[in-house]
């Protein structure tokens, strides 16, 4: 074998696994494992993306100048403190590339997202996991947690795949109890399904110790275009943009996300559709003897009573033709993530987990 080795950390990293989008021997699926909108993107942004082909010989413009700036007139910003990714998932990298290393620790809570271990080994840190109570973040296990190693506290709010999620004050809680040396992360990727909520912006306007990051992969419906951001102090942005590569998002994802973020009559809607249906298929698998905690995200994590029962659940629904997220992974063996689909599809996947339980007895 030769003598070539990666760096510390790397080879203790499970490969993300993302939501399977094929059922072997069938030709239509119906898709309930990756958290998309099912309506897609609106129609300016369609005819954003349309209008960018035109363009493909040039460079993007490396300063993300026109998606900041609408962005930050959306959402009440400055749009000096904006950085844009390839996905929220860039941000997070960026962060652990920056601020963790060896001899550091980077905290994340039992069931947060994959990526912030994932980032946190790539870059040579010792990942701290940080147990949650009832699948709730538990800000005070976060803040025990803290020694003088560790550089980053990531919590997704709300949480995937829980779909749960802490409020504000809980959040201002957590910033302040925080060590000097420590950089609260808010992953507010489903922060756009909460009604009135910020996502956690107006802390990191008032701290020098939050940074917000945010995706047009979910409510925008773009996941196929890899476009999130992060809102933060600018002694943050500062750093990033240093490490930041410097086209990282092509000119096409930078118009379309500029387009999308502009359509919030598209967004009101599609925000509309989710918590109706949400609310829908978290009531109709209950009836069926299958609960959930009330999801604040764009999707809902079925409880069975232990993994063999998931495990049929899931065999049985791709009999079906539907695709939802095993979340063993997770440390959720029990769960399957559903995602809320159009009405359709939750009606579809709702029956199917019904005939499932009904044979089960």
């Amino acid at each position: 074998m030769p003598k070539i080795t990666p760096q510390p950390g790397i080879m203790e990293i499970e490969p993300y696994q993302g939501g399977a989008s094929q059922i072997a021997g069938r030709t239509e699926v119906v898709k309930l494992s990756s958290n998309e909108n099912p309506y897609g993107p609106g129609e300016p942004a369609i005819e954003a993306f349309r209008g960018a082909a035109y363009g493909l010989n040039r460079y993007p413009d490396t300063a993300h100048t026109a998606l900041r700036a609408a962005i930050a007139e959306v959402h009440g910003l400055d749009s000096g403190r904006i950085v844009c990714g390839v996905g929220s998932d860039e941000i997070i990298a960026l962060l652990c590339q920056a601020y963790a290393g060896p001899g550091t620790e980077v905290i994340h809570t039992e069931h947060g997202f994959a990526m912030y271990r994932i980032s946190a080994l790539s870059n040579g840190a010792t990942p701290v996991e940080v147990a949650e109570r009832d699948r709730v973040t538990d800000v005070d296990a976060i803040i025990d947690a803290c020694t003088d190693r560790t550089r980053l506290v990531f919590i997704a709010n709300p949480n995937n795949p829980t779909g749960t999620m802490i409020g504000e004050s809980e959040l201002e809680r957590l910033a302040g109890g925080l060590p000097d040396h420590v950089l609260l992360v808010v992953d507010g990727a489903y922060a756009e399904y909460v009604e009135g909520y910020d996502g956690a912006a107006a802390l990191v306007e008032a701290r020098e110790n939050v940074v917000m990051t945010r995706t047009f992969s979910k409510l925008y419906g773009l996941g196929a275009l890899r476009v999130g951001w992060g809102y933060m102090p600018g002694h943050v942005r500062d750093v990033l943009n240093r490490v930041r590569g410097p086209f990282n998002l092509s000119h096409a994802a930078q118009v379309t996300a500029a387009a999308a973020v502009r359509d919030t009559a598209w967004a009101e809607k599609c925000r509309a559709n989710n918590t109706r249906l949400r609310s829908w298929l978290a009531d109709a698998l209950a009836e069926h003897g299958v609960p959930s905690d009330v999801s604040k995200a764009n999707f809902v994590l079925a409880r069975f009573a232990d993994a063999e029962e998931a495990e049929a659940c899931d065999d049985y629904l791709k009999s079906q033709g539907m695709i939802v997220r095993r979340v063993a992974g997770y440390k959720l063996p029990n769960c399957l993530r559903i995602s809320v689909g159009d009405e359709p599809s939750c009606r579809r996947v709702a029956h199917a987990i019904g005939q499932f339980k009904a044979g089960a007895r």
